[in-house]
């Protein structure tokens, strides 16, 4: 199958979230597979053409795609993504995408991604390449299966092509005022009269492409099904129910290439399931590193986190004095909310030699952390898949989660498998929102960390697990299959 795929950021070019690592690493597991994969995303300013190899395309040239009634002049780079033979084009218009950040609050955020839709379209026209399918990532691409279907209909070139879209969080919609659609050119009565694009009053790029797309999936089984509900669905769980025989849920990967501790660079000890003695070296080069004493039975607690609502930190803040008291150390990795930065100095200072602080983004310290840490801590209100417990099920660094979306769908409750006779648990994890169930959870790994039979035996059963990107992979050209036979239906 020949697939385009469209992604607003793609890692190691431009990230702010758990989407760019998906767009960085899905896409080489479909190739693997034996397909023909191109990515597409915006050239931003934020990263140099010389240090990841762009390349001007000549052979395209300059490119008209008219926004808004005015025309605006697109240029083509290309590179392959690192490790591989898969192409990447960037779509550059310094108009609308050199202002040194990804998402922007300004008034045009609108006329930026239409233009990165409208251009990817442009572009694959002009490369003469017609492709299968069309995978479009999370609002800033929801408006292109209708314009492929609609706007670009008179090319018969994409007949047969369906589309696919990804829903990575639910919350980020593209909400803009009814003028949007006049902009893409999109005809008024998608918008009119509660059409497949309006949303109180004014325009939903993500409803838009519910709607349109052939076929939709969200990033875990379990977040597919909460998506359903007026509690996750964020008002697009009627969309997403009318839509239901075509939704889907697929769970992200991760690289085991760059989170292995048997291979990391970012650790200065390594170790695998076979020889554990390394993670205890990690422990105290971390607590080292931090400015913390050591202690090998004394629990570490990490996190590493946007620090907001959504991650959970308000249940956290009426948990920590209770938290404070369990016989263990922290270490806290993030930025975010001001009042969840300021309770966590706080804690710092009220609680010398307990808990330390890095506020900020520092992907090796991210690394020793999940090396280093004894209990990693997830207790978010939604996550969609979310990437570090896996990380840390790899690393021997047990989990405690709240039950929802991608973290009940791989961390099992040793307690709960253990009442059933089963051993097969891999960390801890709690139902009810609130801080008495999270404060139960932590002492729980808390108690089992000083049983050391018991604690390597859920070590183990974690970093046995495989959620490998090519398991995905699998998953996602059998639905792309679904789309095709959608789409020619």
């Amino acid at each position: 199958m020949k697939i385009a795929f469209l992604s607003s950021e793609v890692f190691p070019y431009a990230k702010t979230g758990g989407l760019a690592d998906v767009s960085g690493a899905l896409p080489k597991e479909i190739a693997a597979l034996g397909n023909d994969v191109k990515v597409f995303m915006p050239k931003y300013n934020i990263f140099g053409e010389v240090e990841y190899g762009l390349h001007y395309q000549w052979d395209l040239g300059e490119i008209p795609v008219r926004v808004d009634g005015r025309v605006h002049s697109v240029h083509v780079h290309k590179s392959n993504l690192p490790d591989s033979n898969v192409e990447i084009y960037f779509i550059d218009c310094p108009h609308y995408f050199h202002r040194f950040r990804i998402y922007t609050n300004d008034f045009d955020e609108d006329e930026r991604f239409i233009l990165f839709q409208k251009g990817v379209i442009e572009v694959i026209q002009h490369l003469k390449w017609k492709p299968d399918i069309i995978h479009c990532n999370d609002w800033q691409t929801a408006l292109v299966p209708l314009l492929v279907k609609d706007n670009y209909s008179w090319d018969r070139m994409f007949d047969g092509t369906a589309s696919v879209l990804t829903i990575h969080n639910v919350a980020y919609q593209g909400r803009f005022a009814k003028n949007s659609f006049a902009k893409a050119e999109i005809k008024e009565k998608y918008f009119l009269h509660g059409g497949i694009g309006e949303y109180e009053g004014g325009v939903n790029f993500l409803k838009t492409g519910i709607y349109s797309a052939d076929v939709i999936n969200t990033v875990s089984e379990t977040y597919a099904r909460e998506l359903l509900t007026p509690e996750f669905g964020y008002g697009m769980q009627n969309s997403l129910t009318y839509r239901k025989n075509s939704f889907y849920g697929i769970l992200n990967g991760v690289d085991y290439k760059l989170w292995n501790p048997e291979t990391d660079p970012f650790i200065p000890h390594k170790y695998s399931a076979s020889d554990l003695s390394g993670k205890v070296k990690n422990k105290k080069y971390l607590l080292n590193h931090m400015h913390l004493p050591f202690d090998e039975n004394v629990p570490l607690i990490g996190i590493v986190s946007r620090l907001v609502t959504q991650k959970g930190f308000d249940i956290i803040a009426y948990a920590l004095n209770h938290l404070m008291e369990l016989n263990a150390q922290w270490v806290i990795l993030g930025s975010g909310e001001y009042k969840y930065e300021e309770m966590f100095q706080h804690a710092k200072n009220h609680y010398p030699g307990k808990v330390s602080v890095y506020f900020g983004f520092n992907n090796e310290l991210a690394h020793l952390i999940e090396a280093g840490v004894d209990i990693f801590l997830m207790p978010s209100h939604y996550e969609p898949c979310g990437l570090n417990q896996i990380y840390s099920l790899k690393y021997g660094t047990v989990p405690v989660v709240r039950k929802t979306g991608g973290l009940a769908d791989t961390v099992q409750d040793w307690n709960e498998f253990l009442a059933r006779g089963l051993e097969i648990g891999t960390g801890y994890s709690f139902n009810d929102y609130t801080a008495n169930a999270l404060i139960h959870s932590v002492q729980r790994a808390v108690n089992d960390f000083h049983l050391k039979d018991v604690w390597k035996k859920i070590q183990l059963n974690g970093m046995s697990k495989d959620y490998s990107w090519k398991r995905s992979a699998e998953k996602y050209i059998d639905l792309y299959s679904k789309a095709i036979i959608s789409r020619t239906a």
